[in-house]
């Protein structure tokens, strides 16, 4: 599952520096950005191979993510949060502020082969069931 970077950039007196090559495994492969998107909903899909560390450099957006065992929604608002996607991170990005502007670093090149469009069904583990006291399945 995706997990949520809080990044500690250097504080210069010429501006911020903040290191994002450190949270791409491998080497950073393709980088994309995306601003005026509005109220449109970007993505819904994941990826085969790719990992993704996505940063929100400008405004706020959010991110829905599901793998099929989890299904978590983030806020991005702040250059010094990283949201990295695992491969299995099927995700949708909406809810940009009018000023956001979301850049993306990725460990692949662009594949068309490496997406999927299906959203995971959440499955329910076997220790997650359990019989009533009428021995009816329960979750």
């Amino acid at each position: 599952m995706a997990v949520l970077l809080q990044l500690a950039p250097d504080f210069w007196e010429v501006g911020d520096l903040t290191f994002l090559e450190p949270w791409v495994p491998g080497s950073i492969q393709r980088v994309f950005y995306i601003y005026g998107a509005g109220d449109i909903q970007r993505a819904g899909h994941g990826h085969y191979e790719t990992f993704h560390a996505v940063v929100c450099l400008r405004g706020s957006c959010r991110i829905g993510i599901a793998n099929g065992f989890q299904e978590i929604e983030y806020s991005l608002h702040s250059p010094q949060q990283c949201l990295v996607l695992r491969p299995e991170d099927w995700h949708f990005v909406d809810s940009f502020s009018e000023d956001a502007i979301m850049i993306v670093l990725s460990n692949t090149t662009y594949s068309a082969a490496d997406y999927f469009v299906e959203k995971p069904v959440l499955q329910v583990k076997a220790s997650e069931i359990c019989l009533s006291s009428t021995n009816e399945l329960a979750v």
